[in-house]
C-alpha cells in the first residue's frame, strides 16, 4: 500500500476488495432508467407501504435470541432432510393439467406452465453468501443437479439478496439459452456474471414482457435490495405473476404482508397457484418477512378473499435465516390451512406436484423435529386475519444485517 492509498476514501477502498459476487451497481442508461422510476424517490426505491428495512431492537437483545443453546438445537434438522430423487425423466413428461410445480428447496421453484419452464429465484450454491466460507450453509442437497434440470425458458428473480440471487447458478444459466426476467437494476449484476443484456428482461412494477407466450409481470412486493452492508437501494424488490394460455401463478419473493395483494389479485388473479413466502420471520424484523398467517392471509387476499388454488410455501426449510425452530413454518402454515380451509402443498425438496392432481400434504418435517409449541394457537385469531407472532420490540438501534435475509 502506497501513502496516497490511505487518502482514499473509506467506501472507495472498501469496493476495491468487494469479490465477484457482489455484483455490479447500475450505472449509466440503467441508472437513468431507475431515476425515471415513479418508484425511486429521493435516491431511492421506496416500498409500497412504509416499511423498516433493519432490524430493530439491540445487537444484545437479537444475539441472545439467536444464540441461546436450547434455540439453536431446534432450528436446524436432527437428521437428513428427505430429498426426494427429481430425475430428467421425472420432468419429461408433461404435467397433465398442463402445470406442474417442484419446489427446489428455500423459494427456488420450477413451474411448468403451458409448456413453458419458469424457474424462479435458482440458488444451488452451498451457502447464501458472498464468500465460499461463511454464512448460512444449506440444510440439505439440492434435489438434481442444474445439468440434470434440462432446458428452462425464464429465469425469475425476485430480489439481489444472496439467498435469491446466486452467482455460481447464474454463471450456469447464463451460458445456456435461456431468458432472464429480473426487476430493475438487478441485470447490472447479471451482466457482471455474463448474461448477454439481449437475454434480460429487466422490469419496474407493473411492467410485463412475454417469453415465447407466457406473460410474466413485476408486482409490488415490501423488501428491500443489496448485496453489501450498506446499499442505496438502486436495485429494485418484486413478487411475479406469470400467465400463460391457461393457467396462472404467482410467486412473492421476499415480503412483508402489505394491502396491495389485494390489488395483485383483483387485476391478475385469481391464481392456480402461488408461491408465498413464510419462513425467516422475526419480531426483529416484522415488516419485511411474513410469518405463515400473513401469508396465509396474502394468499387468500390475491384469491379475492376466499380460499382457491394452492398454497406452495417457501423460503423456509433449506437454510437457517431466523431465531424460530426450523420446522415452525410448516407446522404453523399447516394450521393456518386447515384453520382457512385452504389447500396447502408440502412437497419435500424436489418432488413434482400437479396442484390440479393430488397433493402432497404428509408433514414430512415432524420426523426431523421435536415436538413444537403451537404458541399462534394461543391468539385465537383465525389463520387468515391475524398477521404475525407479536408487535416488533421498540427500537433501541438497528442491526444491520442488510444483505442476509
Amino acid at each position: 500500500m502506497t501513502g496516497a492509498d490511505y487518502l482514499l476514501p473509506l467506501r472507495t477502498k472498501l469496493r476495491s476488495m468487494r469479490t465477484e459476487s457482489f455484483g455490479a451497481d447500475p450505472a449509466g442508461a440503467r441508472m437513468e432508467r431507475i431515476r425515471r422510476s415513479p418508484h425511486f424517490v429521493d435516491g431511492a426505491f421506496q416500498n409500497p407501504v412504509g416499511a423498516r428495512i433493519r432490524p430493530s431492537g439491540s445487537t444484545v437483545e437479537f444475539a441472545k435470541t439467536y444464540f441461546q443453546k436450547e434455540q439453536r438445537a431446534v432450528r436446524t434438522p436432527n437428521g437428513a432432510v428427505p430429498v426426494h430423487p427429481t430425475t430428467l425423466a421425472d420432468l419429461a413428461v408433461p404435467p397433465v393439467s398442463g402445470l406442474r410445480l417442484t419446489w427446489m428447496g428455500h423459494s427456488s421453484v420450477l413451474a411448468e406452465i403451458d409448456g413453458r419452464r419458469i424457474l424462479f429465484d435458482p440458488v444451488w450454491g452451498d451457502r447464501c453468501s458472498p464468500f465460499p466460507f461463511a454464512g448460512p450453509k444449506r440444510l440439505h442437497p439440492t434435489p438434481l443437479s442444474l445439468a440434470a434440470l434440462g432446458p428452462v425458458d425464464v429465469v425469475v428473480i425476485s430480489h439481489d439478496h444472496y439467498d435469491h440471487l446466486d452467482l455460481p447458478t447464474i454463471r450456469a444459466l447464463a451460458g445456456t439459452d435461456t431468458v432472464f426476467a429480473v426487476p430493475l437494476g438487478v441485470g447490472a449484476h447479471l451482466e457482471r456474471w455474463g448474461v448477454p443484456a439481449a437475454q434480460m428482461h429487466e422490469l419496474d412494477w407493473n411492467e410485463t414482457a412475454t417469453v415465447a407466450g407466457i406473460s410474466l409481470t413485476a408486482t409490488p412486493a415490501r423488501h428491500f435490495c443489496g448485496r453489501g452492508l450498506r446499499n442505496g437501494q438502486h436495485t429494485l424488490w418484486a413478487s411475479w405473476v406469470v400467465t400463460g394460455p391457461e393457467h396462472r401463478i404467482y410467486h412473492s419473493g421476499d415480503t412483508g404482508y402489505f394491502p396491495g395483494f389485494r390489488d395483485i389479485g383483483a387485476e391478475h388473479g385469481p391464481f392456480d397457484a402461488t408461491m408465498i413466502q413464510i419462513g425467516a420471520y422475526a419480531e426483529f424484523w416484522p415488516d419485511i418477512h411474513m410469518t405463515p398467517a400473513e401469508g396465509m392471509r396474502a394468499h387468500l387476499d390475491l384469491q379475492g378473499g376466499r380460499p382457491h388454488g394452492v398454497l406452495l410455501p417457501i423460503h423456509w426449510g433449506t437454510f437457517n435465516l431466523a431465531p424460530h425452530a426450523w420446522a415452525e413454518p410448516g407446522e404453523w402454515t399447516k394450521d393456518a390451512g386447515e384453520e382457512a380451509d385452504q389447500p396447502v402443498a408440502f412437497p419435500r425438496p424436489g418432488e413434482p406436484f400437479e396442484p390440479a392432481g393430488i397433493l402432497p400434504v404428509e408433514p414430512w418435517w415432524r420426523a426431523l423435529s421435536p415436538v413444537l409449541a403451537r404458541p399462534w394457537r394461543l391468539s385465537g385469531k383465525q389463520a387468515g386475519s391475524a398477521p404475525g407472532p407479536g408487535p416488533a420490540p421498540a427500537a433501541r438501534g438497528d442491526l444491520d444485517l442488510a444483505g442476509e435475509r
